[in-house]
């Protein structure tokens, strides 16, 4: 256990977090995404919900301020399908920003693709629908 650092973030995912550059993204998935075959850097957390996850990296990791929208969830097929987790997620990006984050949203094989292309993903015991996000780090400020 570490001060003020969240009790689940694992020595691994401290590492990637640590390891990755201004730019680079990471994935946070729920139970359903196909991690293991889109990922070379993974990081299973089985018993903890996406939200949390979220919450957690968020309390160390910066978004990226020098785009539009650093952070992107999967679109829904069905009209409504991802209300429930867009909002979980909205919530936890403004409140980990201190401001509105915009949030971008992909098409499901598009949102494939551009997780093929992460930093590493983080696969959460998340069972709800559509409950995958991709963060994109910022910069570490020296007043921080």
């Amino acid at each position: 256990m570490l001060k003020r650092i969240d009790p689940i973030l694992t020595g691994k995912l401290l590492r990637i977090l640590r390891d990755m550059g201004h730019g680079d993204e990471l994935v946070i998935a729920d139970a359903n995404f196909p991690a293991h075959s889109n990922s070379e850097r993974l990081v299973e957390l089985p018993g903890l919900d996406a939200p949390r996850v979220l919450t957690a990296i968020l309390s160390l990791l910066p978004l990226d301020e020098f785009v539009d929208r650093p952070a992107a969830t999967m679109a829904a097929v069905s009209p409504g399908g991802a209300d429930e987790m867009d909002a979980l997620f909205q919530q936890v990006c403004d409140e980990a920003e201190g401001r509105k984050v915009e949030i971008e949203h992909v098409e499901r094989f598009a949102f494939y693709e551009r997780a093929r292309r992460s930093y590493a993903i983080v696969q959460t015991g998340e069972r709800r629908l559509y409950g995958n996000i991709i963060v994109k780090k910022g910069i570490v400020r020296p007043d921080i």
